[in-house]
């Protein structure tokens, strides 16, 4: 198998109460799991895929073949996308970031808080499913954006530097239909030092 589900790097119970164990093993197992098996599906049809990292299909969609662009665009980004976010998150985390990521973000946001607010509102606005980002854009920025379904901030040439699923599978087990309450509670469990080095 060209593409394979990376382990989670924490016990699925180990976000709580923030997030819940039955929500992580699904999320992980079923969910990534399943973009996994899919995006593997689509790129055995073509040979000159399977060489090829999650991230370099996605960026360059137009090269992806017209039978199976849609397919990868979907399975790759979510492959990408939960890679990342499975990442970026850990216990005992949250707090606010220090280091150069904490300057950009005051630099660019006025405050932390304010930034919390900006990603939080983007996110609660997200119609359907869907995620939150910061990025840096094309031209150096920090931005914050939010793609639809498992799009990802590097199809339109930006750098994902954090991001947060706003899909109900992330969620609804613990939040129901109160996203915004899930988005309160994600803080708690940003990993910093992951995110840090995604900045860098």
């Amino acid at each position: 198998m060209a593409h394979q589900l990376p382990p989670l790097p924490y016990d699925f119970g180990a976000l709580e109460p923030h997030i819940d164990a039955q929500t992580m093993q699904i999320h992980h197992d079923k969910h990534h799991g399943t973009y996994v098996t899919n995006l593997n599906a689509a790129v055995e049809k073509h040979a000159e895929l399977g060489s090829k990292s999650a991230e370099d299909l996605i960026k360059n969609l137009n090269a992806v073949p017209e039978d199976v662009r849609t397919a990868v665009r979907n399975n790759g980004g979510g492959h990408v996308n939960h890679s990342m976010f499975w990442q970026i998150m850990a216990p005992k985390a949250g707090g606010e970031p220090s280091g150069k990521v904490g300057d950009a973000i005051k630099q660019s946001f006025g405050s932390f808080a304010e930034f919390q607010t900006k990603f939080n509102d983007a996110g609660t606005k997200r119609f359907g499913s869907g995620w939150v980002w910061l990025v840096r854009t094309k031209d150096g920025k920090l931005d914050i954006i939010s793609t639809p379904n498992q799009d990802n901030p590097m199809m339109e040439g930006h750098w994902p530097i954090m991001g947060n699923d706003v899909w109900e599978h992330a969620y609804y087990l613990k939040y129901k239909n109160v996203r915004a309450d899930y988005l309160k509670a994600w803080w708690n469990v940003v990993n910093w030092k992951e995110v840090e080095k995604r900045f860098k």
